[in-house]
């Protein structure tokens, strides 16, 4: 049979797949699972329900929830009877969430857990169309979507045949989703996916998949992003178990549990485990430590096309450490998908030598969203690119690098925005990605920066920030980095170290400190990062590399704004944020010596200063114990 709509995918795991655990979700440390028969059965009386509720045809529907279950179910019941169905992070602040319900006209609002109700219950009043509530887990006074089911299983005779007849109604054209973008760069717009778009995209991106209905993988990445949700498509599609973690912090343990055989990652997923992977060896000594030394070593020079002699200590390190890593994992190789942003290529080297295989793939929410993947099925994998471009996409490089493309799968539009749709979708109908890349071999795509990112130092030379960013985050020292400098004489850096990695150098070279903020001033932490810029940056131009930097004690994520949902950097954000750092930086210091004279070595010879003062106090103190004159 031929998927159209996206509802139809029930119809084709009906066909092709007989399975007890198509879906699951944890519990209170419980695996629920659902058969296929189940998820059709309570889509299907779920769809009732919507409509018995008086939703129709072209209605929005707003969903916040953690990854679970009833996500599949409330999307299938939702596309069974038109009904656009907006999912939304589940991580906003309160007047993000104004902004997009607001702007999304939805009538009805399905929330998942209490913490989430809670981000809520502040803009409630503020709510212009005054969507119903309804929610997943038990909350206060608010109707449950339980009640929905029963009204769907109350009336399923009555709405049986309506159902049936408005299903036939329903195009391959017809919106079935709007996604709101992460706004990085400003406020979020509402991208319209059709039915056709989201489905020609994960039917041609299944190819890439290595997996199977003899599988199963672990669901964390927010679903209200199509690239979770479109990858979650993909699993169903080819019978893939889809079992939804019970939380962010139970990530691993839910790996192991399941003996999963993959999962969806962004770069920042991949870092912290390979983080611990090369902290396990820190507390080795003797013989184990240079073998768990030579395999990391081994891992980071890892080929697809390496000969005999290199496969011969693969296996050997496979069978004295990577299968240890592995055991951690649920004990089976894995294929890893990641997106978002580019992972550091030691990671990806190391991961595949170990059998977790990482392919990296390229596309935009309003791209639906693949646009190209490395494929194991094909053997098209080209390490440190995003791989070929996928089925059915066009791509061209503009002449100033900018990707260009078009597919069945490119959106239908913003949504109340016909005017910036014309500005991304020029009238040939090539939509402008707003991203820089190049093409290697003539075949793999490489993504080197956003365009929109690119500034000019005052010399007139162009600085890649992210290029320069990705570089730098190879340093174990650096978790996040921002590179300044447009309109400047050089460029410089913000950087958020990496505390945990940064905690354990100090200790190893018994560095004293109060806390955060008084390591970062430490004049070795200075020095230890000024000789980790210089040497990261000896690849670069001599105008990219970073002549001055400052280190921030502020961890960057979502939750407390520099980040995106989808965790790259909120340049406007942080620059912000950091102005006064930055009008320091370019302002009130002279460049010198690779990294200049700044307020921290103001602040750095006041902490020296207070030293000596003190040692003289106590001196004076222990000499002259009966003198009673003050040090003011």
């Amino acid at each position: 049979m031929e998927i159209t709509r996206t509802f139809e995918l029930l119809d084709w795991i009906s066909e092709k797949y007989q399975k007890n655990d198509i879906l699951a979700g944890k519990k209170d440390g419980e695996w629920i699972k659902y058969s296929v028969t189940d998820y059709i059965k309570y889509a299907t009386l779920m769809s009732y329900g919507f409509y018995e509720i008086g939703l129709r045809k072209a209605d929005k529907v707003v969903t916040i929830t953690n990854n679970r279950p009833e996500f599949n179910i409330i999307d299938m019941a939702l596309s069974m009877i038109g009904v656009i169905h907006v999912p939304i992070y589940p991580t906003l602040n309160p007047s993000e969430y104004e902004v997009i319900i607001n702007h999304s006209d939805a009538k009805v609002m399905i929330i998942g857990t209490q913490s989430i109700y809670n981000r809520i219950v502040p803009i409630v009043d503020k709510l212009q169309n005054n969507p119903v509530i309804y929610t997943l887990d038990k909350i206060a006074k608010e109707k449950e979507l339980y009640d929905i089911l029963k009204l769907g299983i109350l009336n399923r005779k009555k709405n049986a045949d309506i159902i049936h007849e408005i299903k036939k109604t329903i195009t391959p054209d017809d919106v079935a989703t709007i996604i709101y973008t992460s706004g990085t760069t400003g406020a979020p717009k509402g991208v319209m996916l059709s039915h056709k778009n989201i489905i020609s995209n994960f039917t041609a991106h299944a190819e890439a998949q290595p997996l199977n209905h003899n599988h199963r993988i672990v669901s964390f990445l927010p679903l209200c992003h199509i690239y979770e949700r479109s990858m979650n498509y993909e699993y169903q599609y080819l019978g893939v178990s889809v079992y939804y973690a019970e939380s962010l912090a139970t990530i691993a343990a839910d790996i192991l549990d399941v003996k999963a055989h993959g999962f969806c990652a962004v770069p920042r997923i991949l870092e912290m485990v390979y983080d611990k992977f090369i902290a396990a060896g820190k507390d080795l000594t003797g013989i184990k430590k240079i073998i768990y030394s030579l395999a990391i070593y081994h891992g980071h020079k890892y080929d697809m096309n390496k000969g005999a002699f290199y496969v011969f200590w693969q296996k050997l390190f496979d069978k004295l450490v990577y299968v240890k890593w592995r055991e951690k994992l649920g004990g089976n190789k894995m294929a890893i998908v990641c997106g978002s942003s580019a992972v550091r290529e030691k990671i990806v080297r190391l991961f595949h030598a170990a059998g977790l295989e990482i392919y990296e793939g390229y596309g935009l929410s309003e791209t639906s969203p693949v646009i190209s993947v490395n494929s194991p099925t094909t053997k098209q994998i080209k390490l440190g690119t995003v791989g070929p471009i996928l089925k059915g996409v066009e791509v061209k490089i503009a002449d100033d690098g900018e990707i260009l493309t078009k597919s069945p799968s490119l959106m239908l539009g913003y949504y109340k925005d016909p005017e910036y749709t014309k500005q991304v979708i020029d009238s040939d109908g090539w939509f402008h990605t707003g991203d820089i890349g190049m093409f290697v071999d003539n075949k793999y795509l490489k993504i080197t920066d956003r365009k929109k990112e690119i500034f000019k130092l005052s010399s007139g030379k162009y600085i890649a920030p992210q290029m320069i960013e990705n570089k730098l985050k190879e340093s174990p020292l650096i978790t996040d980095i921002m590179v300044i400098g447009e309109n400047e004489k050089f460029a410089s850096a913000i950087i958020s170290p990496n505390f945990n990695y940064l905690h354990f150098w100090a200790g190893k070279h018994k560095i004293h400190y109060r806390d955060n903020a008084e390591l970062i001033l430490h004049p070795e932490t200075v020095k230890r990062f000024q000789k980790e810029i210089d040497t990261f940056c000896k690849a670069l131009a001599p105008y990219e590399q970073i002549k001055c930097f400052r280190l921030v004690e502020d961890e960057w994520s979502p939750q407390t704004g520099e980040l995106s949902p989808t965790l790259k950097l909120k340049r406007n954000v942080l620059t912000k944020k950091y102005k006064a750092i930055i009008d320091q930086i370019y302002n009130k210091t002279t460049p010198s010596s690779g990294h200049g004279f700044s307020l921290k070595q103001i602040n750095l010879s006041l902490i020296q200063l207070k030293s000596t003062i003190d040692s003289a106090i106590k001196k004076n103190t222990d000499t002259h114990k009966s003198d009673n004159n003050n040090i003011d």
